[in-house]
């Protein structure tokens, strides 16, 4: 099913079952499995794969080539499909082109997948990961710009608005 005003370019296959929301932007060369949930104002773009067990939020950016797994053991001639572990994607969040999310994991509202990264783990609200395998490099404000580095109250420098950082999270003030 797809929603009110998304637009849907050249070679894309959404799978039976899909639910794609309002206002959404699939790239060419797209892959939507069966029962994947896209949320309203989802830009996918071009050479993205979604399999089965993915639901994408509102507002989630899924940059070029990038990959969500669904079967952590996978073997061409063992039917797997019993063993898809789910993985959410929190609104506003954004995975960087050519990155891989390992199913089973979570990526938190605004988080940010790093291009290239390989994402092992899930991410928290805000929290910026990059690398193989993807490690914590800061956070990031509800615009996408990345807070100054520390702990305590920051203030994004290009929207203006404030968090509070401390070891393990980022909360807006």
């Amino acid at each position: 099913m797809l929603g009110e005003g998304t637009k849907v370019w050249h070679f894309v296959h959404v799978s039976r079952g899909a639910r794609i929301g309002e206002r959404c932007v699939l790239g060419q060369n797209v892959f939507v499995g069966a029962r994947v949930r896209l949320g309203n104002g989802v830009k996918v773009q071009n050479n993205v794969s979604i399999y089965e067990g993915v639901e994408v939020a509102d507002d989630v950016f899924l940059g070029p080539s990038c990959v969500f797994t669904n079967v952590l053991e996978p073997r061409a001639f063992l039917e797997k499909k019993h063993d898809f572990k789910p993985t959410r994607v929190g609104r506003g969040a954004s995975v960087g082109a050519n990155a891989t999310v390992l199913c089973g994991h979570d990526l938190g509202p605004y988080s940010l997948i790093g291009a290239g990264s390989v994402a092992l783990r899930g991410a928290r609200p805000y929290e910026v990961l990059a690398g193989n395998p993807a490690r914590r490099i800061g956070w990031a404000c509800r615009c996408g710009v990345r807070l100054p580095a520390g702990e305590g109250e920051r203030t994004c420098k290009a929207c203006a608005l404030r968090y509070v950082i401390d070891a393990a999270a980022c909360q807006p003030l």
